[in-house]
């Protein structure tokens, strides 16, 4: 992972405009309030034991946790923000704001900061929508407050 080009990519989500509908962009989707970038994808996981998915995911974690110490240097030491309940009350057919309702079906936690000099939310996760599907380490930005 480089983490210098995950860097600016996070720097370009909080410098760009926001889009008055949701759709898919260069780096992953946007809507309004929130942008969403695959800062990094893996492989499918359709063959083996799952070994291989097990050691992705813990890479994946770790790069996360790294790219957290860089923007822990700039913002602080991130929350820890479980996006469990988010998809709980979801499923029970609370509407909630995006993206968070959205992420809660993949991603499981986040790291997550609130910019002072944006004053908008960047976040941290590793998503996986199902076994056989990649992993990939998300940046998040937005101006809607996590529920």
């Amino acid at each position: 992972m480089d983490i210098a080009t995950c860097l600016s990519l996070i720097d370009l989500l909080c410098a760009r405009e926001f889009p008055a509908v949701r759709g898919r962009t260069e780096h992953g989707e946007s809507g309004p309030g929130y942008h969403i970038a695959a800062l990094r994808t893996s492989e499918e996981f359709w063959d083996g034991d799952g070994g291989e998915r097990d050691e992705t995911r813990a890479q994946f974690e770790a790069d996360r946790d790294g790219l957290a110490e860089r923007l822990g240097a700039r913002w602080g030491r991130p929350q820890h923000f479980s996006l469990y309940s988010v998809l709980d009350r979801t499923v029970a057919g609370e509407d909630l704001a995006e993206p968070w309702a959205g992420l809660s079906g993949h991603v499981p936690d986040v790291h997550l900061w609130r910019a002072p000099e944006t004053d908008r939310w960047i976040a941290l996760g590793v998503s996986q929508w199902a076994e056989e599907l990649p992993f990939q380490l998300l940046g998040i930005v937005t101006e809607t407050d996590p529920p």
